[in-house]
C-alpha cells in the first residue's frame, strides 16, 4: 500500500469516527431528552394509550330515623359499559344489547360505533337483565357494580327524605340538604391494554386514606309514627274529598319534628314520571291563610300586655260588625252578644277577635307575630323554607289589623303555625324546628349531635299558662268549637281553623274553596305533643272542627296507646340534657351549635358487664339484641362497648366468668 494511500485510509477512519461520535452525542442528547426533560409527559402520553381510569360515584350514606330504622340505604346493582374498540359488528352487538335492555338500537349503536375506549350503555339495571348481559358473553360488554339509593319503605316521609340521582346526588328533602356528608369518597375503575388493544387487567381501586367518607345522618322523625300521621291524614283526605292535606307533629320542648306527612305522597324508588311540585315538601313551601288558628297569638299578645283577661267582655255586635267599608261577620252566620276573652276563643268569634286586634294596636300586634316567627323562615334544616307573608305594620289599615286578628290577610306555612304554638306549649319559649338529631359515621359512632336551638321567649310563663288553659276549654267544652279532638282521660288544648282561600282571578275570597285545621297539644298542663292537621279544599264538612279535629284526636290516641303509652303518667319526649357542651364550626346553612348530645337508650348498646346470663338475656330481648354468649357466671367483657350506637345488625358477644 502506497504511501496515499495510507494516508487516505487514516482520513476514511477518523471521519468515520467523527460520524460515529456526533451519532452518539446526538442519540445520547435524544435519550437524556426523552428520558429526563420529558419523561413525565411521554409517561402520561403512554398510560393514556394504554391504561384507562373511570370514577365511579360513591356509596352514599345511610338515613335513619330516631330508633335506628333505615329510611334511606345504597345497594350495588349493575351498570351496563362498552369498549368500542373490541367491538367487531357493532350491528349485531347493538341488536343484542337493545333486545335485553329493552331500548332503542340505535342509540346503542351510536354509542358503541365512536371510536373510544369506553362507554355507558345503561345504568343500574335490574338483576334479571344483567343476569342476560353476563349471559350473552358478548366481547366489549361488561358489568360493573355501582351504588343504587334505595327506600326500604317506598313512600313513607319521602317528602322529606327527597332523593338522589343516577350520580349519587342529591337532588332534593333531606338528600339534597345534606348532600356534602352524605356522599362519600369515589373509587376509581381501571383496566390496562397491550399494545394490540387487547385488556391486560382490571380492577376497583379505592382510596387508602380517604378524606371525606359518607356520613349517616340520623332524624328526629320516628317512621312509626310518621307512618299513622301519614295513615290518618290519607284516610281524611278520601274521606273529605279534599285536595291535599298537611300534618306535622313536634315535640315542643326541643323543637324536633317527629312527623311530617303531605297526601299526596309519591315513591322515591320511582321519579321517573314525576312532576317538580308533585315531590315538594308543602309543609315548608306552601303559604296559606291560618284562619282562626291565628286567634291564639292575638289573644296571648293581649295578655302579655296587659290590655285583657280572660274574663273580660266583649260586645260581638250580634254577628255582624262594621269596620270602615267592611262588614266582618262570624263563620256559619252565628251570632254572638258579650262574650268574655275565654269565649271568643272557645266559639272562635271573627268580631271578638277583631276588637281586641284593634285594643291591641297594630305596632304591638305586628311585634308580637314576628316574635311568633310569622313572616320569617324558621331555619328549619330543610330547602325550601317559605317565609310567608306578613306585612309591615306601617300598611296596616283599620280594616287590616282586625281582619288579621282572625287570620285573614296574613300567609303561613305549616311549620311556622306548629313552631310558634309550641313556643306556647313550651312556657313561652320558641324552639328552633330540626328534622336532623346528628350524623354518625361509617359504624355508627357519633360524628355530630345537635342540641335543641332556643330562640327567643315570645311570652311569658304565666301567660302562657293562661292560654293553655283557654285553649284545654276550646277542645274539653261541650259547645267548644275543638270538641271533636278531646282525647278520653287526657286534657288537650287546640284551635280550629278554617280559611277562605283567595281567589286571584276574581280578587275576592272564596265562598267555595276553604282550607281547614287544627292545631293542639297534651297534655295541656305539661305538652309532649303538638300536632297540626290541614285539609286542602275538602269537599265534605267544610270546618274544621269537623274536618280536621278527628283527625287530630285519631293521631293523638295511636300516639298515647300505641307508642308512648305512659305519657299520661311521665313524659316521654322531655329534652335531654347537653353534655359536655363545645361550640364546633359547623356549615352555616345547617346549625350553628354542635354537641355531645345524647341519644335515646333504645338507640344504643347496654351496659351488661356484671349481669348473669339470664339477666344478660331479658335485657337482651327488651331491646331486641342478638346475644352471642360465652363462659358462665357474670359478664366481664362485651363487644361492641356500652354506649355504641346500634346499626341495623343488634348483635352483642359477651364473655362471662365464676369469677367476680
Amino acid at each position: 500500500m502506497t504511501a496515499g494511500s495510507k494516508k487516505w485510509l487514516k482520513f476514511r477512519l477518523a471521519s468515520l469516527l467523527a460520524i460515529f461520535l456526533i451519532l452518539f452525542i446526538a442519540l445520547l442528547s435524544r435519550a437524556f431528552q426523552l428520558q429526563v426533560l420529558s419523561g413525565e409527559k411521554l409517561k402520561t402520553l403512554a398510560q393514556r394509550q394504554h391504561i384507562t381510569t373511570l370514577k365511579l360515584h360513591p356509596e352514599r350514606g345511610m338515613i335513619y330515623d330516631r330508633n335506628g330504622e333505615k329510611l334511606a340505604m345504597s345497594v350495588l346493582a349493575d351498570s351496563v359499559c362498552a369498549d368500542p374498540t373490541r367491538i367487531n359488528d357493532p350491528a349485531k352487538v347493538s341488536r343484542q344489547i337493545a333486545a335485553i335492555l329493552k331500548t332503542n338500537q340505535s342509540t346503542i349503536y351510536k354509542r358503541i360505533s365512536k371510536p373510544k375506549s369506553f362507554c355507558w350503555l345503561a345504568r343500574k339495571i335490574s338483576s334479571q337483565q344483567a343476569a342476560q348481559v353476563e349471559a350473552a358473553n358478548i366481547e366489549g360488554v361488561f358489568l360493573i357494580k355501582e351504588p343504587k339509593r334505595f327506600y326500604p319503605n317506598g313512600p313513607l316521609a319521602a317528602h322529606l327524605i327527597g332523593f338522589s340521582g343516577f350520580d349519587a346526588e342529591g337532588l332534593e328533602g333531606l338528600e339534597r340538604k345534606y348532600d356534602a356528608y352524605l356522599k362519600g369518597t369515589p373509587e376509581k375503575l381501571t383496566w390496562a391494554r397491550d399494545a394490540k388493544g387487547k385488556k391486560l387487567f382490571l380492577h376497583v381501586e379505592r382510596d387508602r386514606f380517604p378524606k371525606d367518607e359518607g356520613a349517616n345522618l340520623v332524624l328526629t322523625i320516628d317512621s312509626r309514627m310518621q307512618y299513622l300521621v301519614e295513615s290518618h291524614l290519607r284516610e281524611a283526605v278520601l274521606d273529605k274529598g279534599a285536595k291535599g292535606g298537611i300534618a306535622i307533629v313536634m315535640d315542643p320542648k326541643t323543637g324536633e319534628v317527629l312527623a311530617m306527612a303531605n297526601e299526596k305522597g309519591f315513591n322515591p324508588n320511582n321519579i321517573k314520571r314525576l312532576k317538580p311540585y308533585m315531590w315538594q315538601n308543602q309543609a315548608i313551601t306552601e303559604s296559606f291563610d291560618p284562619g282562626s288558628t291565628f286567634k291564639p297569638f292575638l289573644v296571648a299578645a293581649a295578655l302579655e300586655e296587659k290590655l285583657v283577661s280572660e274574663s273580660d267582655m266583649f260586645y260581638c255586635e250580634n254577628g255582624e260588625y262594621k269596620v270602615a267599608n267592611r262588614v266582618i261577620r262570624e263563620a256559619n252566620r252565628k251570632r254572638h252578644g258579650y262574650l268574655a276573652v275565654r269565649d271568643i276563643l272557645k266559639y272562635s268569634s271573627n268580631i271578638g277577635s277583631a276588637k281586641i286586634a284593634e285594643k291591641l294596636g297594630r305596632e304591638k300586634f305586628y311585634a308580637y307575630l314576628k316574635n311568633f316567627g310569622f313572616g320569617s323562615r324558621t331555619g328549619i334544616d330543610l330547602s325550601g323554607e317559605a317565609a310567608g307573608l306578613l306585612r309591615p305594620a306601617k300598611n296596616w289599615t283599620r280594616v287590616d289589623t282586625a281582619n288579621i286578628g282572625f287570620g285573614q290577610g296574613v300567609s303561613v306555612t305549616a311549620i311556622q303555625l306548629i313552631t310558634a304554638m309550641s313556643a306556647i306549649a313550651n312556657d313561652g319559649v320558641l324552639m328552633k324546628p330540626r328534622v336532623v338529631r346528628g350524623l354518625t359515621d361509617k359504624n355508627n359512632n357519633p360524628i355530630k349531635m345537635y342540641a335543641p336551638e332556643m330562640v327567643r321567649r315570645v311570652v311569658s310563663h304565666e301567660t302562657a299558662k293562661r292560654m293553655s288553659a283557654m285553649l284545654t276549654q276550646v277542645v274539653g267544652a261541650e259547645d267548644g268549637t275543638g270538641n271533636k279532638a278531646h282525647i278520653a282521660n287526657v286534657a288537650v288544648a287546640g284551635k280550629t281553623g278554617t280559611a277562605q282561600k283567595f281567589d286571584f282571578a276574581r280578587g275576592v275570597y272564596s265562598s267555595e274553596k276553604v282550607r281547614t285545621s287544627f292545631i293542639g297539644f297534651f297534655p295541656s298542663e305539661n305538652p309532649q305533643v303538638v300536632i297540626v292537621v290541614i285539609l286542602d279544599e275538602p269537599q265534605r264538612d267544610k270546618w274544621g272542627g269537623v274536618a280536621a279535629a278527628p283527625v287530630f284526636k285519631n293521631i293523638g290516641e295511636q300516639i298515647l296507646n300505641c307508642y308512648k303509652t305512659n305519657i299520661r303518667k311521665t313524659p316521654e319526649f322531655e329534652p335531654q340534657e347537653p353534655q359536655n357542651l363545645q361550640l364546633v364550626t359547623a356549615d352555616s346553612s345547617l346549625v350553628d351549635v354542635v354537641t355531645e348530645y345524647p341519644l335515646d337508650d333504645e338507640f344504643m348498646m347496654p351496659d351488661f358487664k356484671g349481669l348473669t346470663i339470664r339477666e344478660a338475656l331479658k335485657l337482651a330481648k327488651a331491646r331486641s339484641i342478638d346475644l352471642h354468649v360465652s363462659g358462665s357466671g357474670w359478664a366481664v367483657q362485651q363487644v361492641p362497648s356500652a354506649g355504641s350506637i346500634l346499626g341495623n345488625e343488634r348483635v352483642c358477644k359477651i364473655e362471662f366468668t365464676m369469677n367476680n
